[in-house]
């Protein structure tokens, strides 16, 4: 399988899952000044099952710290990445507002 690699793609307002020549993936999001709110993500069926969830969460996240934004969770997938990667994000993350979460 080709290398997997995550782009951000600021015209789209997205980071994108690159495997080989392929956008398998993406991670939809808004910025509102210093924050990044994360809306949807979603990984090709053809790609599912590969872990390459995990590689497109990990590399849109640590872009948006190396960026010094917010990170405002209101996609499950991002959701639940960061509850299970804690440490590494600790002190990045604001909690969405409930209206968000509906």
């Amino acid at each position: 399988m080709p290398e997997a690699r995550v782009e951000h793609n600021p015209e789209k307002y997205r980071y994108e899952l690159h495997v080989g020549d392929r956008v398998a993936g993406f991670a939809q999001y808004h910025d509102s000044g210093n924050r990044i709110v994360f809306t949807h993500s979603e990984v090709d069926d053809e790609f599912s099952g590969q872990g390459l969830g995990k590689v497109l969460a990990g590399g849109a996240l640590d872009d948006a710290v190396v960026r010094e934004k917010v990170i405002v969770p209101v996609c499950p997938f991002i959701a639940r990445y960061l509850s299970k990667n804690r440490e590494r994000y600790e002190g990045h993350v604001q909690a969405p507002p409930d209206d968000a979460r509906e």
